[in-house]
């Protein structure tokens, strides 16, 4: 994680930043999927309670050069400003960037853990009907699944800033449960 490259989002009378950011996202998310390597994590340096207008991708020169040839980006250009790939400032902090999933709707719980076979109909009324529904202040991506088509919200947690590095692989949306990115 030695280089970066930022995705500044431009302001825009027609489409909102965060709307913005949703698209470029799922584009990214569909070209990491391609790749299948798992070397390029994300961040969102101007984050806040929203998840800010710019999209910080961390990995190595080769990894963020293959990712950028591929042409991911393609019908943002008007909306979205890259840099060039830059080294990581030599003295910087590390954060973690997590989704986290939350149990937000107990009737959706409760219908796909019956349709996917993990339970009954009477152990899902037994186990899920009386839980709790869960509501989080974190900011997240507004994605559609590409496997079943519904639209969803991909929480994020921005954990506190470390020196210590921790190394680990990324997932196809950029995150890792063990992995830190640079943070500067």
């Amino acid at each position: 994680m030695d280089y970066f490259c930022d995705a500044v989002i431009r302001q825009d009378p027609e489409f909102t930043e965060s709307l913005l950011l949703n698209s470029m996202f799922a584009k990214l998310h569909r070209a990491f999927c391609e790749r299948d390597k798992g070397d390029i994590g994300v961040s969102f340096p101007s984050a806040d309670k929203t998840l800010g207008s710019v999209l910080r991708l961390h990995g190595s020169y080769a990894a963020l050069e293959q990712l950028m040839s591929t042409n991911w980006h393609h019908g943002l250009t008007d909306y979205i400003v890259f840099s060039e790939l830059s080294e990581v400032p030599s003295k910087c902090q590390y954060q973690e960037v997590r989704r986290v999933q939350v149990k937000s709707n107990i009737e959706r719980l409760m219908r796909r853990s019956i349709a996917k076979g993990w339970l009954s109909e009477a152990e899902a009324h037994e186990r899920i009907a009386d839980a709790k529904e869960v509501r989080v202040k974190l900011p997240y991506l507004q994605l559609k699944s590409q496997s079943t088509g519904q639209t969803f919200r991909l929480f994020l947690r921005l954990g506190k800033a470390v020196d210590v590095a921790t190394t680990g692989d990324f997932n196809s949306y950029g995150l890792s449960q063990k992995a830190t990115i640079p943070y500067f």
